[in-house]
């Protein structure tokens, strides 16, 4: 059994949300259901009080978690499911995780995702929030992810993700011809109607993308982006903010395909499933060893190196 003990102080940008929402936000290595119990137990209180789910909170409201977890408050059910480990040892791992993976179970993905794996892989870490996650993929996004595997090594990797301090780098294939690298700043939030989506807004969470040009080919651009902060959806949303979305991405990109294209790269191009990014590397300070590093590096998956070698050929019909 292990303590969780939490305080949050709610933003300007923060306020006038459900409280339930709002923790998944902040709180996001633990599953909603999770907290949604810790709400209704009482384990979650709102400046020293108990409060529903529902309850909307305003700023500068301090919201306490303390709560004990066990290998058991969950129940998700451990499968063999394949992971490609890039690195492992007592206290992490490093996955790469393949395109079409769900990271976590949720609402119609209760197993089959990368937890149910990891809870096979390694069954103590069902005692950890979301097994260990210390940060996510989307579903459709494929490359490096790190597990933390005892409480001591999940704080502190949780601590170096929102210090900036690990280093994530992403490869992009995106439309257009970008002209030259350059840095995104630019808040995000969710998106006022469509809950699925975010947005960029000036009353959201702070965000910031590097990006720098790796090769131009037909109608694309293949980038190198580094992450300072770690949004939801945040490479997406900001280059299509910037009129370079990502080929594939279904729900901020581009239908069709541009002009100058082959046939056989036209055909490539729209029959491409998912958004073709791949986050290629990680660098973080090893969470209970002083000095030592952890770097990982995920090689592409065969569905991009197709693509985009096919998209480096010459162009004519």
């Amino acid at each position: 059994m292990e303590t969780i003990d939490r305080t949050h102080t709610v933003s300007a940008s923060e306020a006038d949300q459900r409280l339930d929402q709002l923790l998944a936000l902040i709180w996001d290595d633990f599953s909603r259901n999770r907290l949604a119990q810790w709400i209704k137990s009482g384990d979650v209180t709102l400046n020293g009080a108990p409060v529903k789910p529902k309850h909307r909170v305003v700023l500068g409201d301090e919201i306490t978690l303390k709560a004990e977890v066990s290998a058991h408050d969950e129940a998700i059910l451990p499968q063999a499911i394949d992971l490609d480990i890039l690195y492992e040892d007592a206290a992490l791992l490093a996955i790469n995780k393949p395109p079409g993976l769900v990271v976590h179970p949720g609402s119609g993905n209760r197993d089959g995702t990368l937890v149910n794996a990891l809870l096979h892989h390694d069954p103590a870490l069902a005692a950890l929030p979301r097994a260990g996650l210390v940060h996510r993929l989307d579903k459709d996004t494929s490359g490096c992810l790190i597990v933390a595997k005892t409480f001591e090594s999940h704080s502190r990797l949780v601590s170096l993700l929102k210090q900036r301090v690990i280093k994530r780098q992403y490869v992009a294939l995106v439309w257009g011809q970008v002209l030259s690298g350059g840095c995104i700043n630019e808040p995000m939030g969710r998106h006022p109607t469509d809950r699925r989506k975010q947005v960029i807004r000036r009353d959201g969470r702070d965000a910031v993308t590097h990006y720098r040009l790796s090769k131009h080919l037909a109608g694309s651009t293949l980038l190198r982006v580094d992450l300072e902060t770690g949004r939801t959806h945040q490479i997406r949303v900001h280059l299509a903010h910037i009129g370079y979305p990502i080929v594939g991405d279904p729900m901020y990109g581009r239908r069709g395909s541009p002009k100058g294209l082959n046939e056989a790269q036209r055909q490539a191009w729209q029959a491409f499933p998912r958004q073709a990014l791949h986050a290629i590397s990680l660098i973080c300070p090893h969470p209970t060893i002083e000095g030592q590093q952890v770097e990982v590096t995920a090689p592409m998956p065969e569905d991009m190196v197709n693509l985009i070698d096919l998209l480096g050929q010459d162009q004519a019909t």
